[in-house]
């Protein structure tokens, strides 16, 4: 499987995972805790990593960092649609 582009919804003890390939499908929806993402992500090359940005994002958005990947946090929306499509 190969992630082009991740989308990250933040949460307290679990967050959402949405990763996308070239043609911007979707090819893996999961839900993961912090240290769990960081392990799938650590042997991964994807090239952006989106995630909302609030008081979590900056230990993850760092660690993520430290694993080389471009890391951009995005003000909500892009989590509000990750979430129309988990209710769908």
């Amino acid at each position: 499987m190969e992630l082009h582009t991740i989308g990250i919804d933040l949460g307290k003890t679990v967050s959402h995972l949405v990763g996308l390939n070239l043609r911007g499908e979707v090819v893996v929806r999961k839900k993961f805790s912090r240290l769990q993402l960081l392990r799938l992500t650590a042997n991964r090359q994807v090239q952006l990593i989106g995630m909302e940005a609030c008081g979590g994002s900056h230990f993850l958005g760092r660690a993520l960092r430290e694993q080389g990947h471009e890391v951009r946090p995005d003000s909500g929306a892009v989590c509000e649609a990750i979430r129309e499509d988990e209710q769908e």
